[in-house]
């Protein structure tokens, strides 16, 4: 067990090492971990996943993540409830939902998308779905734009 955590501390330095040899993937790292709730982890996901993959959309993004609602229907008879469609990378998923259980504490935007949503009489897991889904269009916005993370970016007049 003790060679294992040695193993992972000099993997994670390595990763440090190679992202601060890289001006551009510093910035871009930079960038992603300014908005709250995105932390070391989260961000470094979504760097790869965001510079590997050719998206032109955030919502390309999201629903290569699964974290799109999708609805179970056939027909007049069948309809079931609107669930996340949990396609794509399942540990990155996970890194996301704890993620947005820290943005609804102390990000200001997925904090009142989940409040609305609640007091319309949603489901809090459901609430929770859409602040994974508003955490990974913000980490696509800042990458696309090249802009730190504002909190007050739409209160602006």
């Amino acid at each position: 067990m003790h060679h294992m955590k040695n193993e992972l501390s000099e993997l994670e330095a390595l990763i440090a090492e190679h992202i601060n040899q890289h001006p551009n993937l510093k910035k871009d790292f930079e960038l992603l971990t300014s908005i709250k709730g995105v932390g070391t982890q989260i961000g470094l996901n979504m760097l790869i996943i965001l510079r590997t993959n050719t998206f032109t959309r955030a919502t390309q993004v999201a629903a290569y993540l699964g974290v799109i609602p999708i609805a179970k229907q056939s027909g007049t008879s069948v309809h079931g409830r609107v669930r996340l469609s949990k396609t794509g990378p399942t540990k990155i998923r996970a890194k996301l939902f704890m993620s947005a259980l820290t943005a609804v504490r102390f990000n200001p935007h997925i904090n009142d998308l989940y409040n609305r949503l609640v007091n319309k009489g949603k489901a809090k897991m459901l609430a929770l779905g859409a602040a994974m889904r508003k955490l990974v269009h913000l980490c696509y916005g800042v990458l696309n734009t090249q802009q730190s993370y504002d909190e007050n970016y739409a209160i602006r007049t």
